[in-house]
């Protein structure tokens, strides 16, 4: 047999241009037509240890579903993914793979690894192409009840695998629109809205029922749920944003990201005057973080017609836990990015910002997250004008389940407390996965927590053991 031709690097996969992408909020990659999706998938070299698997939150078969697309069975590799992953076109997308599956891929020895995640976009993206998404066959019913409490990536995970095992599923969501941080947080050129809406008719096509404008711990509590369900999963998020704790924050034009974000994308600001949903424009915004919740509002402020829009982070861009793809993306469309540099005080004329007082940091030695510890310079301060400020450092579970579940515990931060082998709470009968139980993560380590979850509840709803 010949020995196998290593193509060297990633198929590209086209996107629009910076200059005028910064001009609209349609989706920056386009996707890879069928011949560059075949041409990639053919760099897979099929080893004998396939480490992918090993690097995937939900286990997809990934050299599996390469081989189907190398030999142009697009539906056949699309059926792979969906029997472990129901939200493929959405992971396709926003999964950290670099660090993931691709992070792992044989390749990376020598060559760029191969492009999983864009050919997990293809395969998704393929499907919908062709008219209604089949339902696949389901069990009859089991006769038990399951209240999925959010409809974020966990909770839809949570409510697919249920569903596909035959027990009644039931997605309380408190806000309007279902998706959680898919339509709140993550922006229309990254994650369409239309396609959470379609993965979502998805999951409601299995059975799956699907309740809006539902805050659990108001309009129910967990226990007064459990008078009606045999099993409760948590994946409420991690809506309750981080601030500083430095003067000036309470000045007009400081925002939280939730809330910049949300009023974006949920509210659709980004659409004036057909939604009249008020945001503040700023000429120049400053955002504070370097994650992918920092990237999403420094870019948006750039849709928004913003003239500079700033990043000022306390690490070096090696330290920033982005997304490597969301980092260079933001660099073309001409974020400024301050390093070393934290954020001291906020300064203001008549109750609104006007500058940011900061200080510049060298690296010291590594903290617990093995990044290296940013450590002010002493007398370096200085100041950056700006006239709006969003604050982009983390986020934590809401309180508001927890108080009203009293024997429901909590670790620090306000993070409802797990067994890890089988995202069980304290509570006996409820589950929990996602930020709610990590804080603010990625979504697909909630989806990966998710499949933990599923398997576990239909375990108790078989036995009844805790």
């Amino acid at each position: 047999m010949a020995k196998k031709t290593i193509v060297p690097k990633k198929t590209p996969m086209p996107e629009q241009p910076a200059e005028e992408r910064i001009h609209n909020y349609n989706e920056v990659p386009y996707g890879y037509t069928e011949e560059q999706a075949i041409a990639e998938a053919k760099r897979c070299i099929e080893c004998a240890k396939p480490l992918c698997m090993a690097g995937c939150p939900v286990n997809i078969n990934i050299p599996g579903f390469l081989k189907l697309i190398a030999d142009g069975d697009f539906r056949g590799a699309v059926n792979l993914v969906k029997e472990t992953n129901a939200l493929p076109a959405i992971t396709g997308r926003v999964c950290p793979q670099e660090t993931q599956c691709e992070g792992v891929c044989t390749l990376c020895k020598k060559f760029e690894p191969v492009g999983v995640g864009r050919l997990e976009r293809f395969v998704a993206d393929w499907e919908a192409a062709q008219g209604a998404l089949p339902v696949p066959p389901l069990p009859p019913p089991t006769g038990k009840k399951v209240a999925v409490v959010g409809s974020g990536p966990a909770g839809l995970t949570v409510a697919a695998d249920l569903a596909r095992l035959g027990h009644h599923v039931t997605i309380f969501e408190a806000l309007h629109e279902a998706g959680g941080v898919l339509v709140y947080g993550i922006p229309e050129f990254r994650l369409p809205k239309a396609i959470v809406k379609r993965e979502v008719e998805y999951v409601c096509s299995l059975g799956v029922k699907l309740v809006k404008d539902f805050v659990v711990g108001n309009a129910a509590t967990v226990d007064e749920l459990l008078e009606e369900f045999d099993a409760i999963f948590l994946g409420s998020g991690a809506g309750l944003p981080w601030f500083l704790g430095i003067p000036g924050e309470n000045l007009g034009g400081v925002y939280s990201a939730n809330e910049y974000l949300t009023r974006s994308n949920l509210m659709k600001a980004y659409r004036f005057p057909e939604y009249d949903t008020p945001i503040a424009r700023g000429q120049r915004v400053i955002t504070i973080g370097g994650g992918n919740v920092a990237m999403d509002a420094a870019r948006t402020a750039l849709r928004l017609g913003a003239k500079e829009s700033i990043i000022v982070y306390r690490r070096s861009r090696d330290e920033m836990p982005a997304r490597a793809e969301e980092i260079h993306h933001a660099e073309q469309e001409g974020i400024i990015f301050n390093l070393l540099t934290t954020p001291v005080a906020l300064h203001g004329a008549n109750g609104r910002v006007t500058e940011m007082e900061c200080l510049k940091n060298e690296l010291g030695e590594p903290d617990a997250s093995g990044r290296r510890r940013p450590v002010a310079i002493k007398d370096s301060n200085f100041c950056i004008p700006t006239d709006i400020v969003v604050v982009a450092v983390g986020q934590s579970p809401s309180p508001l389940i927890p108080k009203t579940t009293p024997d429901l515990k909590v670790a620090k931060g306000g993070v409802v407390t797990v067994e890890e082998q089988t995202m069980k709470t304290s509570k006996k009968g409820v589950f929990a996965g996602g930020d709610v139980a990590t804080g603010g993560a990625t979504v697909i380590l909630a989806m990966g927590q998710a499949k933990i979850a599923s398997k576990a509840i239909d375990e108790y709803l078989k036995t009844g053991a805790w």
